[in-house]
């Protein structure tokens, strides 16, 4: 332990140690800065409370993270603090009180920040936010989050019967959120109130494709991007990523380049249209992303898809241009809704989603007599049971196999391949 003014040079220069400690404050009694071996830094207020002087044991209040509060804010907090325990108030019981009264909203924001956004990807967060705003809020979001019981998460559940997929979701990141409050102490019991609720049955949405159909998409591509389809919508609506042309819509070529780089692939949706031209490795045919679902990935690129690649055109930094490419504010292309929805239509294939592309690529692979280790490291799984059993192996069979899969998808499409030009 150790004292001096806390400044934010003093915050700064604190290193963390092999235990954690504590710098107190020259300026207030029982003010301090924690700073963990994880190298997480907080400030402290420390405390006698009553009037049992040095008899009675101290307590701690985390006033919160330097990266929340600068030094000058947590000194007045901690100001304040002292003040209340002068007048004889125990900042440590009034600080439990406050939390056990939180309400579900108020958690729900605390569990959004503190957990969600600190540890998992941007995309994420904003998957929960989204779910939590729709179908859980409205019905408690006002309650006390340490009144809320199964009683009341099984009828939100059983009010979502017709979405059976998104009720069970729901049910669960509830209940990621409460065993969040517990272990942060925002509610006294470890009873989740979302234990114990029996999960609705949920039909596979898996859809795979036939060779008449995969026929069918191909055509619909190639005829899309050159003489263009027959939209049928709106007129007055605007059709975003799409041109008219008298009474045909065509896609662009990247959007086209973007539909068939996930059909030969199996990768993501995100994975091709944040991509960047970077990213590809045209000597070893292979895409080096730096981030994914399933963090650092290298997608094996069979020739199918290099011949996408290969024919191109190069507007900006990203491989699937958007409506910035080129600018200084480059983005990447927020999605494929409409020209997804103009292909599916001309091709007759009702209900079929982008993902199914990838579970199209995997029945491929399977059909065709591949492992399923080589499967799943050629779509980039991540279950350690699963990749454990093929991290031995190199890059050569994993081509072999995704050049069989692709060249199988291509010549039931009717695509025609570029030879490299690199």
């Amino acid at each position: 332990m150790s004292v001096q003014k806390l400044t934010k040079r003093t915050t700064d220069a604190a290193l963390p140690g092999a235990v954690r400690y504590v710098i107190f404050d020259t300026e207030i009694h029982g003010f301090g800065l924690r700073v963990s071996p994880t190298g997480a830094k907080s400030w402290i207020y420390t405390y006698r409370a009553g009037e049992g002087g040095r008899r009675t044991a101290k307590k701690r209040v985390t006033l919160g993270s330097t990266k929340r509060f600068t030094p000058e804010e947590a000194r007045e907090e901690a100001e304040r603090l002292r003040a209340r325990v002068n007048l004889g108030m125990d900042p440590q019981e009034q600080k439990a009180k406050q939390r056990l009264s939180m309400t579900v909203s108020e958690l729900a924001e605390r569990f959004l920040t503190e957990h969600v956004g600190a540890k998992r990807k941007p995309a994420t967060k904003a998957s929960y936010e989204g779910v939590i705003n729709t179908w859980v809020l409205p019905p408690i979001g006002s309650k006390k989050a340490k009144d809320v019981t199964r009683t009341d998460i099984a009828g939100m559940h059983f009010s979502m019967r017709t979405r059976p997929a998104q009720a069970n979701r729901t049910v669960a990141i509830v209940g990621s959120m409460f065993g969040f409050a517990f272990r942060h102490g925002l509610v006294e019991s470890a009873v989740n109130p979302a234990r114990g609720i029996v999960k609705f049955k949920q039909e596979g949405r898996e859809r795979f494709l036939s060779g008449a159909e995969l026929e069918s998409l191909g055509a619909a591509i190639r005829e899309a991007e050159t003489v263009g389809v027959p939209w049928q919508t709106d007129p007055t609506k605007k059709a975003k990523h799409l041109r008219r042309e008298g009474r045909e819509t065509v896609i662009g070529e990247h959007a086209a380049a973007a539909i068939r780089l996930l059909v030969f692939t199996g990768a993501r949706l995100r994975e091709i249209l944040h991509l960047k031209w970077d990213h590809v490795d045209f000597d070893r045919g292979l895409l080096l992303l730096p981030d994914s679902k399933t963090g650092k990935k290298t997608i094996v690129l069979n020739t199918p898809a290099l011949s996408v690649l290969n024919g191109l055109a190069r507007i900006g930094v990203y491989v699937i241009a958007g409506d910035t490419a080129g600018t200084d504010d480059e983005q990447p292309r927020a999605d494929l809704k409409r020209p997804w929805t103009v292909l599916t239509r001309h091709a007759g294939l009702k209900g079929l989603r982008i993902h199914d592309l990838r579970h199209n690529f995997a029945s491929f692979g399977v059909g065709g007599g591949m492992g399923l280790p080589i499967i799943g490291k050629l779509l980039g799984h991540a279950q350690p049971q699963t990749t454990a059993r093929y991290a031995h192996l190199d890059s050569d069979p994993l081509k072999k196999a995704s050049d069989a899969i692709g060249q199988t998808i291509a010549a039931a499409m009717g695509e025609s391949l570029r030879p490299s030009s690199r």
